[in-house]
């Protein structure tokens, strides 16, 4: 999985990721694994950072083409009905 959370960091203020963590309620090492691609967030904290951000879970959180789901993926082209 894929994140945007470095980038909405410094597009908010630079805020450092002990910042992020603190607000978020984890530790900075957590912040630090989830914004490198090691681990990913449970739901809960998916749902806290891009609440932070004042954002949508799937703008913070994207899944590499490759691990779609093949017929939600045709679904979200258009390909069925």
């Amino acid at each position: 999985m894929e994140n945007s959370i470095r980038y909405l960091r410094f597009a908010h203020g630079q805020m450092t990721q002990a910042e992020l963590a603190r607000r978020v309620g984890v530790s900075r090492q957590t912040v630090v694994a989830i914004e490198q691609g090691h681990n990913d967030p449970s739901l809960t904290t998916a749902l806290r950072i891009a609440s932070v951000f004042g954002a949508c879970v799937d703008d913070v959180f994207h899944l590499h083409d490759t691990e779609q789901c093949p017929r939600a993926a045709a679904a979200w082209s258009g390909a069925v009905p």
